[in-house]
């Protein structure tokens, strides 16, 4: 699967609550350390989520997102790659559902 495919998905979800296309990159910049540029760079040559995470240099307060996403509660997730997957889509579900800048940006 690839983070292009997953992209649009990502938009349609934030923008459906009113929210903007600036704050996801800003979610997806803080967790993944990708810029606009480099993110678009990155969908572009979609690149599988795998990769996508391989590259990134994932927040050190990334350990502080908890909770349950698609019914597996994120921090006893064991799988490395599954886990900074479910991170993403954490903050994107936070960010849609109204959630405050500040506490989606741990720490």
């Amino acid at each position: 699967m690839t983070f292009a495919s997953d992209y649009p998905h990502y938009i349609d979800k934030v923008e459906k609550k009113d929210r903007t296309i600036k704050e996801l990159h800003t979610v997806i910049e803080w967790l993944t350390g990708f810029d606009e540029i480099k993110l678009n760079a990155l969908i572009a040559e979609k690149i599988t989520f795998e990769t996508f995470f391989k590259r990134a240099k994932l927040n050190p307060n990334a350990k502080l997102i908890t909770g349950v996403i698609c019914g597996y509660r994120i921090e006893d997730i064991e799988t490395p790659l599954t886990k900074q997957t479910r991170y993403l889509d954490k903050l994107v579900d936070e960010l849609a559902k109204g959630r405050k800048m500040e506490n989606i940006l741990r720490g």
